[in-house]
């Protein structure tokens, strides 16, 4: 990976933790989620919606590539990374697999966040890597993460009743 690609990776994964502060102030689970290009253009973001939409799927990363399919054809996603504040959930890969995206960059790891929400029943998550959810699928998704662990585990302090 060149250097311009790590400083555009952290720049994009800063920018998917400032939007899970945001999910958060807007009341929210505190996940965000960013889309950018090949040079490292943010082009789309979301946040968890859970709680102010009552949606049980509107985490970060599904309300991203909700938006993305329907702005973007499949070749171009392809060509596009996502950035999430934390490791994606099943769900959540379901739709980055499906929507096309072959590179996903995350900051929180899924076993961090588990031993942060503990037996909190607001995160009832079923403790399944990405990397395990790709490895079943017909394509191959680059993943990279955790990488700025410690900053996106901030958000989530305090949060959770563990």
């Amino acid at each position: 990976m060149t250097e311009n690609l790590k400083d555009f990776d952290s720049m994009c994964l800063t920018a998917a933790i400032e939007e899970s502060r945001q999910s958060v102030r807007n009341g929210n689970h505190p996940f965000g989620a960013v889309l950018a290009d090949k040079e490292g253009n943010i082009l789309l973001h979301a946040q968890n919606t859970v709680v102010t939409e009552d949606d049980a799927t509107g985490h970060a990363e599904t309300n991203l590539m909700r938006k993305a399919s329907r702005l973007y054809d499949k070749d171009f996603l392809e060509t596009c990374t996502i950035y999430s504040s934390a490791e994606p959930c099943v769900m959540c890969s379901g739709a980055i697999y499906w929507t096309g995206v072959k590179r996903l960059v995350y900051g929180l790891s899924e076993t961090t966040l588990f031993a942060l929400t503990g037996d909190d029943p607001a995160n009832e998550t079923l403790q399944l890597p990405c990397r395990e959810v790709f490895k079943h699928s017909r394509r191959t998704i680059e993943v990279i993460g955790p990488m700025l662990e410690e900053e996106a585990e901030a958000v989530h302090e305090g949060f959770w009743k563990p």
